[in-house]
């Protein structure tokens, strides 16, 4: 198609109501068709849909509208919709597209079927979800759609470049578009649309038929009013859609009178740990998702942010700071103190969206927590058998750490469960734990190449085994460990190389023996967990990115406040000082079973060294930044036995290569690792994160030492382990501003 050539010829929008008149406009508006048609039964909103501009002309006829129309548009009411197919059927045009905007999609399909005997593959149905209290043409309003969702649901057969017009046609009107199959819309809707609905039409209808209704409407909070406020939706619509809907509307409706039931019980016998549970569970869910999905409703496994870095070069790196807390004893924290007998009180709890995912999949699982607020967290343990069955796939997010440590806790739990992420944890290698846990007895399914959805089948005994990981990697041996609580005897895992304790470590101060010997830690299925209180330290992983801009920067002197210590996790600070980084390490002291201390950290000449491999472990998630400190040193820097960095987020030694290359650093890369000859100039440029955040951050440390600005692309992940890192980086020094939304 040439560019600036219409989507369509001819447009035909049958119905000009609100939705159908707002359509015709916005596609006149935007120059999306070279000709909008409008039908309508009422000769009337037809003169008013001509004289307002919304339709460049009136058919007198569903023939002479359909008639030469290369997109059929029905808005018509949903119970009319197969006598509207019938009557256009011998008009139109074998290659037209045809599509609606209805809220029910099962029912559109089976009429069409009905009419023509078959799904065509130009039969595109869609639901745009947009509103108003206004009706009528005379309402339409071409902005209507406007940061609004529309949803498409193609069937497998539908034709490629019919659906790519139809989302381009959509997408011009301003509207998001979404895809789905048809039974998962009805299902959503049901939920999201059609149950509130029903509820406030029935709840105005009971509170109008009290005795002093009218008492209850003058006094009625604004909550109320705006809950309520759907119930003036038009009625024959709504009559329409519910019966058209029916079994999904039937389905939501049971489901929600259950709980509505077990309320009731609970008000009546004053269960408050009921009702509390609800309503924290309840608060914390509509936080939780508004805040991953900032504001993509009905995006189901993938939030569409856009987030990008801008950074000019130069600066130094002063101040006294503590980073956010620890990610992985945040996730650890919420996991074992679900699974404590009592409860179990965190400070410093993580709030970005890795951990707050676990939390969420934890509430989903019938366990109350209350907060976080300001990094405090309450969780009302329900013991080592009290996890209830979530309604549907528990979500992770961008989280690796979760998906495995869930992996071997739901292999042994008695309901079976589906662990979903966002496009790029649904990448990620989940073999390393499902095989071993296969050995033990667990059932697991999961998607091609070993990635999920993981789908795992409950109610399996599960016997301990032992186990020689391949590869070093904390997030195994978690896994394996969590599963040997519940297993019939020892499970024992034996690491090549020391990866982090914190999962044993926890373990022993929820009560929990871990045995150690050497490089293997042993448990012994059928114990429990007794709850207590966890002080989680700053995340040296988060620590590192601000001791490697304090390293290069000239002129720097930066304090880090209570930054964990853990011996299996400081291989950066080993690696740093090796390379002759000014590293002070002030006020060590022990919290909770945890190391900790106090970072001074200046400017310094770093030199280019051999990485000892005893130390990648203990650095792994680190070395994207040092990839940059070994840019600035003097000398070269080799790195080996780092295999692990090609299954993280992403494959982190070539991203970060092609990220030094797009600024002018040239670096050999090697099956396990890479060779940076440091003191190349650090050039300016655009950088593709790959949606991984450590990338994203450690290039934003790179324009300390850059010559030119520094954009890097697909940020938004940055908030799944680092909230408010601009702040803090603006804070220090690095001048640093995004486009578009952080969190």
């Amino acid at each position: 198609m040439a560019q600036g050539e219409p989507l369509f010829a001819r447009v035909a929008i049958i119905g000009l109501g609100l939705i159908g008149g707002s359509m015709a406009a916005a596609i006149r508006q935007n120059r999306l068709a070279g000709e909008v048609v409008g039908y309508d039964q009422r000769a009337d909103e037809l003169a008013v849909g001509v004289a307002n501009g919304v339709i460049d002309a009136a058919a007198p006829s569903l023939e002479q509208a359909v008639t030469g129309s290369d997109l059929v548009v029905l808005a018509v009411p949903v119970r009319a919709m197969r006598t509207v197919l019938a009557e256009i059927r011998p008009y139109l045009d074998a290659k037209a597209v045809l599509t609606d905007v209805g809220s029910t999609k099962t029912s559109f399909v089976q009429d069409v079927e009905a009419v023509f005997g078959e799904l065509s593959p130009h039969v595109i149905p869609g639901h745009p979800i947009a509103g108003s209290e206004k009706s009528g043409v005379a309402a339409a309003n071409p902005e209507l759609f406007v940061n609004h969702k529309v949803i498409l649901t193609p069937a497998d057969n539908a034709d490629g470049r019919d659906v790519e017009r139809l989302k381009g046609l959509w997408e011009g009107c301003g509207a998001t578009v979404l895809t789905m199959s048809v039974a998962y819309h009805d299902e959503v809707l049901a939920a999201t649309s059609h149950l509130p609905h029903l509820i406030a039409f029935s709840l105005v209808d009971t509170l109008a038929g009290e005795d002093e209704n009218m008492d209850i409407f003058r006094y009625a909070a604004g909550g109320f009013r705006d809950f309520t406020r759907i119930a003036a939706s038009d009625p024959v619509m709504w009559h329409d859609i519910f019966l058209s809907n029916r079994e999904a509307v039937l389905r939501v409706i049971d489901h929600f009178t259950k709980d509505l039931d077990q309320l009731r019980s609970a008000i009546a016998e004053g269960d408050g740990a009921t009702l509390l549970r609800v309503f924290s569970r309840a608060k914390a869910a509509r936080e939780h998702f508004s805040k991953m999905l900032s504001g993509q409703a009905y995006v189901t496994n993938n939030s569409n942010k856009q987030v990008t870095f801008h950074l000019q070069p130069g600066g130094s790196v002063r101040g006294d700071i503590r980073v956010p807390g620890d990610k992985s004893m945040s996730h650890r924290s919420i996991m074992l103190g679900a699974l404590a007998e009592g409860i179990t009180e965190v400070k410093g709890f993580l709030e970005g969206e890795d951990s707050l995912a676990t939390l969420q999949a934890f509430r989903d699982m019938g366990v109350t927590i209350e907060g976080p607020e300001n990094g405090f967290v309450r969780i009302h343990g329900v013991g080592m058998h009290g996890l209830q069955a979530p309604r549907g796939p528990l979500y992770l997010g961008n989280s690796g750490t979760a998906m495995r440590l869930f992996t071997g806790l739901l292999a042994a739990q008695p309901f079976d469960s589906e662990l979903t992420g966002d496009t790029s944890l649904s990448k990620r290698p989940m073999g390393r734990v499902a095989d071993p846990l296969r050995a033990m007895g667990a059932v697991i399914d999961t998607a091609e190449g070993g990635r999920p959805p993981l789908k795992i089948r409950g109610g399996q005994p599960l016997a301990g085994i032992h186990y020689e990981m391949p590869v070093a990697s904390a997030q195994v041996k978690s896994c394996l460990l969590l599963a040997g609580l519940y297993a019939d005897g020892v499970t024992s895992v034996t690491e090549p190389a020391p990866t982090r304790d914190h999962t044993e470590r926890m373990l022993e101060g929820f009560g929990y023996h871990v045995h150690r010997d050497g490089a293997t830690a042993s448990v012994t299925g059928g114990g429990k967990l007794t709850a207590c209180a966890i002080d989680v330290p700053a995340d040296i992983s988060s620590a590192a990115f601000f001791l490697v801009a304090a390293s290069i920067a000239e002129g720097s002197d930066l304090t880090l406040r209570h930054v964990g210590m853990n011996p299996t996790r400081v291989g950066v600070i080993n690696i740093l000082r090796r390379m002759g980084a000014d590293i002070e390490v002030l006020e060590e002291r022990e919290i909770g079973g945890e190391p900790v201390a106090d970072l001074r950290v200046r400017s310094a000449h770093l030199k280019g060294i051999d990485i000892p491999e005893d130390q990648v472990p203990l650095a792994i998630d680190e070395f994207p930044v040092l990839f940059i400190a070994a840019a600035c040193a003097e000398g070269r820097t080799i790195l080996r036995g780092a295999e692990e960095l090609r299954v993280k987020e992403s494959d982190r030694i070539q991203v970060m290569a092609d990220g030094l290359a797009a600024l002018g650093v040239e670096t050999t890369v090697t099956p396990d690792g890479i060779i940076i000859d440091g003191g190349q100039e650090i050039g300016g440029g655009t950088i593709e994160s790959h949606e991984d955040h450590r990338i994203s951050m450690s290039f934003a440390v790179a324009s300390l030492r850059a010559s030119g600005p520094i954009r890097i692309n697909d940020c938004a992940n940055v908030a799944t382990s680092f909230p408010g890192f601009v702040e803090l980086a603006k804070q220090t020094g690095i001048r640093i501003t995004t486009e578009g939304s952080e969190s």
